[in-house]
């Protein structure tokens, strides 16, 4: 059974135009189910009263399921399991209309009793659900314009109208989760409530009519009607799989949108920091516009798109062109204007003229200035004159810090905007090729950019297939089919995305800064990687397409990181040896400079002073000295002081001055000298 089509609870509390829309289609699709099951329902009640007309009222029954095929549902597809059933079954009518004998009891039980359920339950429920929905909408859209409207010193009456915007809100948002489970229920009721009634009505003339046996009790009739029940089950068991789904999302819905409830959240519940690395981003935000007395501010759905900013009303089936961001003397800044809080200020150089929004708190504000600004500066547009390019050096790798735009050198007066994916730039690489002749790996492909976001983890393969996801709807969303053409170069010294026409380096990875790449399990032309941003501690995922496999690539970043990573250990290790050598020259030439230094000492002192010029023992300290007297010399001259001291000699004949003490104390006087240790 094909899938049905359900409008996203997710996008309930968002209500953009494109919600709006689709849900206008769920709406006209069971206003015109309605008005087809009310027909059904008459035309039951014709068959169980008008018995004496039941041959006209069974074919008359019996063209109303033809015409189910003529209706022009929105959901319905063209060829429906659906349409061919109830066909079959108007085929069968015809046959036992001439035949026929109804009992009014058994019409009741097998027949309109379904039918009035389906009709009193379901689409009488979602007519009421549909007067609900426009109540609560415009209790929220009325605590809103209250809510905006208040003066940021009033703080206090802030904060009740914010109490009753999160109620107003609250309110709504449930209202419409229940509105919309109950439009996507409809899709699966239809299959039954509109098949019930026929196949009790069938079976209630089987009972009735003995005579009709060979005409209605036909094997094929049997085994059509025991599959038509075994759908019907089915789509029951789907139904309360589907509900038991719609419940717990609901549940978990209504728990992670707490905080979205207010405009401003209270000081209780955890801050949110604003998002300042978004280059995508739309929601409501209040326009102010000129009138011929004061100002007026409507509530209008903006959005990004292509480099644009775009609008969009409710009643609106497509948006229209605000901004063109690329022009020049664009950017973003908070601003003042009627006393009103959270108010940003485009402005532009070109036209003269001021674009003033207000956002519904200070986080929403900040994203949309930094969203903004963003565009204005990566579309390809900065401040600036061209920059003379900087070639690529041999042997060297590229750093993901060289990006796509120029810097300025010259003066204020004299800037203006260039844009880097022009092909007239002459930021060209003139050393490209020689760079990867020079590389022990590298592999070229032709991709083309689909979007990027930033992403909470540096790895994992559902991170990027979710990302995958998310951007591919974002733009059938918005309706975006421009891609951008370039040739990837993955070498073993980095990654660059190359201009094929004019050989422009448009940006460049340094291969350490590309954490994770993985290809996309279901469609092999999309891939994506992740890179790191230096100095802001953030990770953001870009998303390829290409013509080739998308494992061959990730397959060439695998290799090219593999040989970056042994390149880089071998440079490691070659330093770290020098670094030994280094150190062992070093400490040779100390130990030289020391032995020069004592050996000068000894020829320059007198013979008086030897005893001070050559120590006996090692001094404690850098360690770097010598030893100029061995350990059993020096317990050798303890022994002789010793022997001489015990000697009676006579004063006028001292000591050899050749033999220090061990104490570095003075000589003491010895007879005999030289000839007395001979």
């Amino acid at each position: 059974m094909p899938d049905m089509p359900k409008l996203h609870l997710e996008d309930a509390l968002e209500d953009s135009p494109l919600t709006r829309n689709l849900l206008s289609v769920f709406e006209k699709d069971a206003l015109v189910l309605k008005k087809y099951s009310v027909g059904l329902h008459n035309c039951c009640q014709r068959v169980m009263s008008a018995q004496n007309e039941l041959c006209a009222a069974t074919q008359n029954l019996a063209q109303h399921l033809r015409n189910y095929e003529l209706q022009k549902f929105s959901l319905e597809p063209e060829n429906s399991v659906l349409t061919s059933t109830l066909e079959q079954f108007a085929a069968y009518l015809d046959n036992v209309s001439s035949l026929q004998q109804v009992l009014s009891a058994q019409f009741s039980e097998s027949m309109m009793f379904p039918m009035t359920k389906a009709l009193q339950a379901d689409l009488d429920e979602i007519s009421t659900m549909y007067e609900m929905f426009q109540i609560a909408t415009h209790d929220h859209e009325q605590a809103m314009n209250r809510f905006m409207k208040v003066s940021k010193k009033k703080d206090r009456e802030v904060q009740e109208l914010n109490e009753e915007l999160y109620a107003m809100r609250k309110k709504y948002h449930q209202t419409a989760l229940h509105y919309y489970s109950s439009l996507n229920a409809v899709q699966y009721k239809r299959k039954c409530f509109l098949l019930e009634p026929i196949v009790g009505y069938i079976h209630a003339q089987r009972a009735y009519f003995s005579m009709g046996y060979e005409t209605v009790c036909k094997p094929d009739i049997e085994t059509f009607l025991q599959n038509i029940q075994a759908s019907i089950q089915g789509v029951q068991a789907e139904l309360q799989i589907e509900t038991k789904k719609t419940v717990d999302m609901i549940d978990s819905i209504e728990q992670q949108n707490q905080h979205s409830y207010y405009a401003e959240p209270p000081i209780n519940m955890p801050y949110i920091p604003p998002n300042i690395s978004l280059v995508q981003k739309s929601g409501y935000l209040f326009q102010r516009s000129k009138q011929l007395i004061g100002t007026k501010w409507d509530r209008v759905f903006f959005f990004t798109q292509a480099g644009n900013l775009m609008r969009q009303a409710m009643d609106e089936v497509a948006g229209s062109l605000v901004l063109d961001l690329n022009d020049d003397g664009v950017f973003a800044e908070p601003g003042e204007a009627d006393d009103r809080r959270n108010v940003l200020q485009i402005n532009t150089a070109k036209h003269r003229r001021h674009v003033v929004l207000q956002a519904e708190n200070e986080r929403e504000r900040d994203e949309w200035i930094a969203t903004l600004n963003h565009i204005v500066k990566d579309s390809g547009f900065v401040r600036g004159d061209k920059q003379v390019p900087q070639k690529s050096q041999r042997g060297s790798s590229v750093s993901s810090q060289q990006s796509m735009s120029t810097t300025s050198t010259t003066s204020p007066e004299k800037e203006r905007r260039i844009n880097p994916f022009d092909q007239s730039a002459t930021d060209v690489i003139d050393s490209l090729d020689q760079a990867i002749d020079n590389a022990a790996f590298v592999e070229s492909f032709l991709v083309r950019f689909l979007g990027s976001m930033e992403v909470k983890q540096d790895r994992g393969e559902k991170v990027v297939h979710e990302t995958i996801r998310q951007i591919m709807a974002a733009r059938a969303i918005h309706n975006v089919f421009k891609m951008t053409e370039s040739r990837m170069i993955v070498s073993s010294e980095s990654m660059r995305l190359v201009e094929p026409s004019s050989n422009t380096v448009r940006v460049q990875f340094a291969l350490e800064d590309i954490s994770y790449w993985a290809a996309h399990p279901e469609n092999n032309r999309l891939f994506g990687f992740i890179t790191r941003n230096k100095g802001e501690g953030s990770y953001a995922c870009h998303i390829f397409e290409c013509n080739v496999s998308s494992e061959e690539i990730c397959s060439a970043i695998g290799s090219a990181t593999k040989m970056a990573f042994h390149a880089l250990m071998e440079k490691k290790a070659a330093e770290k040896i020098q670094s030994l050598k280094n150190k062992e020259k070093e400490e040779d030439c100390e130990d030289k400079s020391l032995l020069l230094a004592n050996i000068s000492a000894l020829e320059d002192k007198e013979d008086g002073e030897v005893e001070e010029a050559l120590p006996t023992t090692r001094p404690s300290g850098t360690g770097h000295y010598m030893h100029l007297i061995g350990d059993d010399e020096q317990d050798m001259l303890d022994e002789m002081d010793q022997e001489m001291s015990k000697l009676d000699v006579s004063q006028d004949s001292p000591r050899d001055a050749s033999l220090p003490t061990s104490q570095g104390s003075e000589s003491k006087p010895a007879s005999g000298g030289e000839e007395s240790l001979a």
